[in-house]
């Protein structure tokens, strides 16, 4: 069996314009051509693709199937020159992406929205590591882009741009007993606290750390599932407890000592030697002007 694209294009632009003369002139071809191109890939098949009793050609129930087929070969084969395209404009084959989850998802899609746009031929990776995990993997250039929480003491081989603050509740089930009170400072010591976990030991592991007694967890979205269970305090995002607050199945009490909520701030982080190409390039500054038009 042996059939070309030529065929398949004019075998998908009979079936969309509706004859082979309107198929010939999208094509910018003779009609005999395009009508000869479909009698031999029917011929290369073995299976008759149109009923041609009438004027307009029909499709048979093969030709129906194999149009399915056609048209994700033809699709594919575009993908395949968008790729070789990309490639020959220097724009990198694959992207990873490492993403602290304090970063907003809302704010993520829509970058990630406008990247697919912009870059459908690369193959992207998004990490959800913690913290100081984020830039490890920077370092050790597992990942060509960042974004995590300000650490106090950063790698001199990385580079930092600021992004901005997102807002943590202390929050609760209904049932705590720190639901029930304006809470101070020595409150929050005696309860559980459930606080989120990097893989290696740091200062940066315990800089919210208020309570003796903690649980160490790999996820906010867990933590907010333990707290539900009101297995203890904790903090988290604002954007990753919104639904349940609202849904009133946690509580953030009012805090005797402080009346805002508090900021972590976020920066988004590149390694110094590494060169970033194209697509790499266009994702950091995306992410650096977004938080300029939101601020």
């Amino acid at each position: 069996m042996s059939f070309s694209l030529e065929q398949l294009q004019a075998f998908v632009a009979t079936v969309e314009t509706g004859s082979f003369s309107a198929a010939a002139r999208r094509l910018g071809k003779v009609q005999s051509v395009i009508s000869t191109a479909v009698s031999n890939l029917e011929i290369d098949l073995g299976n008759s693709l149109f009923l041609r009793s009438g004027r307009y050609p029909r499709l048979t129930p093969a030709g129906e199937r194999l149009l399915v087929e056609a048209r994700v070969i033809l699709e594919r084969c575009e993908h395949f020159r968008g790729v070789a395209k990309s490639l020959g404009e220097g724009v990198e084959s694959r992207l990873v992406l490492a993403v602290d989850e304090l970063y907003p998802l809302e704010q993520l899609g829509a970058l990630m929205d406008e990247f697919a746009r912009r870059f459908p031929s690369v193959e992207l990776e998004l990490l959800f590591p913690l913290m100081e995990d984020v830039s490890r993997m920077v370092l050790e250039e597992r990942v060509d882009l960042g974004i995590m929480w300000r650490q106090e003491i950063l790698p001199s081989a990385l580079n930092f741009h600021a992004l901005g603050w997102v807002p943590l509740k202390v929050v609760c089930a209904p049932e705590h007993d720190l639901a029930r009170q304006q809470v101070g400072w020595e409150e929050l010591k005696r309860y559980r606290q459930l606080m989120v976990a990097t893989r290696n030991d740091s200062e940066e592991k315990v800089r919210l750390r208020v309570a003796a007694d903690v649980w160490w967890v790999e996820s906010h979205w867990v933590i907010v599932e333990l707290v539900q269970r009101n297995l203890g305090w904790a903090f988290v995002p604002e954007h990753v407890v919104a639904g349940a607050l609202d849904n009133g199945y946690l509580v953030s009490p009012a805090l005797a000592f402080d009346d805002h909520d508090w900021p972590v701030a976020l920066e988004l982080i590149w390694h110094k030697q590494r060169p970033l190409g194209k697509a790499a390039a266009w994702l950091k500054e995306a992410a650096i002007g977004a938080q300029s038009t939101r601020s």
